[in-house]
């Protein structure tokens, strides 16, 4: 029996290349029917993150750079009644790199997100499953960009959300640009803010990292608005649901406008800073306040809390009487001793609910209960107005003089409104 030939080096290399081709011709094939090739990435992708991923229509293309274009997207988790993430329009540019390591080598080239809507406690749920090694956050070279966004938690959301990265990387200080719209009750709080965050691979391992903000926001309701400038900075930790800065260092400037009232003022604040629950939490917290007009200059300690309602305990003194408020009758008017005061409020945003007022100079004491829009009045109206202030209370003071008359050992009870 003749042992078997050896094909020649040329039919050897024409095998090659028929091969080749027909690989070639298959691949082509292949990427020439972009939603079967997009699916199956889905399909993938879906299975890697223990999600089900859906798209209405997708377009797939591998000129220079893999691109994936998906509309009417949803993400859900298996069993989950609520989707953690919809959106109009997802656009995503993976290098080959990325592709070759399937994933290992977690690098993105640009993502951009179209009224997407993201149910925050649908994503804990899906995090909550995820092991700590699982959770990765990608190199993108060229930026994240989410437009008309929306973030919907069970007692707040942000709307008109829009977010510009121009990079990322999960060792190195994030830049970033948010505008929004935060809402809560009838509280409505329009952001712009430009945002520095140190290393955001610390906040995903539960460790601080130091963030810094500065921009314009807007506080709101029916009857009154603050426009202000903020800055914030300070080391930030994330939680479930909540997020603590501590220490918070918060400047605010900025003018409260009530009708045809407008006052400017500098407030700013220092202490730990918690969110959770729709509420920012102040405690404790330093204050110091720098009116002009009518709003006096304040330093205080105690506790703020800014949600559906706002809630304030502060104890400090006022600097001094301010001339735009009514003279006080001598001898208190030759005084200047601070005043200390502690004030106590519990109500709706725009300061329009009744507050408590311990005040005091020298020994001469006030404990009162007012509306803050009534006093005001009340002080702008100067001496064309009542005597007394709109409040009721008591005051006791060792001497008191009027009309050139002297009343000592005085003890009153005001009780006026307007």
């Amino acid at each position: 029996m003749n042992p078997a030939v050896a094909p020649p080096p040329r039919m050897r290399r024409l095998r090659r290349l028929a091969l080749f081709l027909a690989i070639a011709c298959l691949l082509a094939l292949w990427l020439l029917q972009p939603e079967r090739a997009g699916r199956l990435l889905l399909r993938q992708a879906g299975q890697a993150l223990h999600l089900e991923l859906h798209a209405q229509s997708i377009h797939y293309s591998v000129r220079d750079t893999p691109r994936l274009e998906l509309r009417g997207v949803v993400a859900q988790r298996p069993n989950d009644p609520t989707a953690l993430l919809r959106a109009q329009r997802v656009f995503i540019a993976l290098p080959w790199r990325t592709l070759r390591s399937m994933g290992a080598d977690l690098r993105i080239e640009r993502i951009a997100l179209d009224a997407p809507v993201l149910n925050l406690p649908a994503l804990q749920r899906w995090l909550a499953t995820r092991p700590p090694s699982e959770t990765r956050i990608p190199v993108i070279t060229h930026g994240v960009q989410l437009r008309d966004a929306r973030i919907v938690n069970d007692d707040w959301q942000i709307d008109q959300l829009a977010i510009h990265i121009p990079s990322l990387h999960p060792t190195q200080l994030l830049r970033m640009h948010v505008q929004g719209r935060y809402r809560a009750a009838s509280l409505r709080l329009p952001v712009d803010l430009a945002i520095s965050l140190q290393t955001p691979q610390r906040l995903l391992e539960g460790q601080r990292a130091g963030i810094a903000g500065a921009g314009h926001m807007t506080l709101a309701d029916a009857q009154w608005r603050v426009p202000l400038q903020i800055f914030l900075a300070g080391p930030l930790r994330i939680g479930k649901d909540s997020a603590l800065l501590q220490p918070a260092k918060l400047g605010l400037a900025g003018r409260y406008e009530n009708g045809s009232t407008q006052r400017p003022f500098r407030l700013g604040l220092f202490g730990p800073m918690a969110f959770n629950s729709a509420s920012w939490r102040f405690v404790p917290a330093t204050l110091v306040l720098h009116g002009a007009g009518p709003i006096p200059n304040t330093q205080a300690r105690g506790s703020l809390t800014l949600g559906q309602t706002l809630r304030l305990h502060l104890q400090g003194q006022l600097a001094q009487w301010p001339q735009q408020w009514p003279a006080l009758p001598a001898p208190l008017s030759a005084s200047h001793s601070a005043l200390p005061f502690v004030l106590d409020y519990r109500g709706a945003l725009g300061l329009t609910d009744a507050l408590s007022l311990s005040l005091r100079r020298d020994a001469t004491t006030i404990d009162a209960q007012l509306r803050l829009p009534a006093v005001v009045t009340w002080v702008n109206a100067g001496n064309t107005g009542s005597p007394l202030p709109p409040l009721t209370g008591t005051l006791s003071t060792p001497r008191i003089d009027i009309g050139g008359a002297v009343l000592e050992g005085v003890e009153v009870d005001i009780s006026h409104s307007p």
